[in-house]
């Protein structure tokens, strides 16, 4: 004979395993329950099962044990939890990669009929092609303002219509018209709301990021940081490089005005007193397609090939950029 068990004993063991699972887990998932039948949870158990832990109750039974919970540990980083406790929503304890998790949680979505007076998530759109209706279901499609015709003696629509807005409530027009046309626009599974781990909170949009992702957002911030500080003047690691350019700048456009040199100044001034010197004077082979002899073009491709290396070897002698 099983034994009934009071609503004060369910608490209490509701309340142990609460503060266990958040003893033994510091990663947490908040999710969004939301017409999500008890056969659907159940497969999403048993797909979570050996990495993860489901715990569905009352938000007022689940702040009250976390609160107490907090207090008695000290960890107040549970607290954190707290204000992500609205609606109807459940908590995913795990161990395992939060990313994974999420993608192993949205492969047991289900459809759902468009039922009257639920909330669409999604735009609903009717595709043109035959229905298989017959002509005397038309009312349904002038109600709704949809064009058809009759073809081969069923209705067809003719092109394709928005029939709910995302965001808008299912009407009863809509709801008939869709089932009579075997659509089920709406799909529905739990969804991350917010993701806690060792008390940090954020929305579950970072488990998308990507390693160059961050690499290009801390370059960005590296690049804010050098910028700040060059215009306040303010030495900091990120600005280093661009200080020790702007200081040799500075250094060689003096040593260009004045009598002072230095070896690197020394290539600068021989730059700008004779470009001409640097330059690689390529001169155009003729006679390559014109007719006739055809014997003349070897010579003037020689002296091209000898003019490039001795420009080359001139640009070896230098040895320097003009900002290095």
């Amino acid at each position: 004979m099983a034994v009934k068990i009071t609503k004060a004993q369910k608490k209490i063991h509701y309340d142990k395993k609460l503060c266990r699972l958040l003893d033994e887990y510091s990663q947490v998932l908040v999710v969004a329950a939301d017409n999500v039948g008890s056969t659907q949870l159940q497969n999403i158990r048993k797909g979570l099962r050996g990495d993860s832990i489901i715990l569905m109750g009352k938000n007022t039974m689940m702040k009250r044990s976390i609160k107490i919970h907090a207090e008695n540990t000290g960890n107040k980083d549970f607290n954190n939890l707290l204000p992500l406790l609205v609606g109807n929503v459940g908590l995913i304890f795990t161990k395992g990669d939060l990313k994974e998790i999420r993608e192993e949680i949205a492969k047991y979505k289900v459809g759902a009929p468009a039922r009257v007076g639920l909330v669409a998530p999604i735009d609903v759109v009717v595709p043109p092609g035959n229905t298989g209706l017959d002509p005397s279901q038309t009312s349904f499609f002038q109600v709704l303002n949809i064009p058809t015709k009759i073809n081969k003696g069923t209705v067809e629509i003719v092109t394709p219509v928005d029939i709910i807005k995302k965001g808008e409530k299912v009407g009863s027009s809509e709801s008939a018209l869709l089932s009579k046309l075997g659509i089920r626009p709406f799909s529905y599974g739990l969804l991350v709301q917010s993701v806690y781990d060792n008390g940090s909170v954020f929305s579950p949009e970072v488990l998308d990021l990507t390693e160059d992702d961050l690499v290009a957002k801390f370059a960005a911030g590296v690049s804010m940081v050098a910028s700040l500080s060059l215009s306040i003047s303010f030495p900091t690691l990120a600005a280093a490089p661009h200080l020790f350019i702007n200081a040799y700048k500075n250094v060689l456009s003096v040593s260009v005005a004045t009598e002072y040199s230095f070896p690197y100044a020394d290539k600068v001034k021989e730059y700008l007193k004779d470009p001409s010197k640097f330059a690689v004077a390529v001169a155009p082979v003729e006679g390559a397609n014109s007719g006739g002899g055809g014997g003349a073009a070897p010579a003037p491709a020689a002296k091209v090939e000898e003019k490039e290396e001795a420009a080359e070897d001139s640009e070896e002698d230098m040895g320097f950029g003009l900002f290095d």
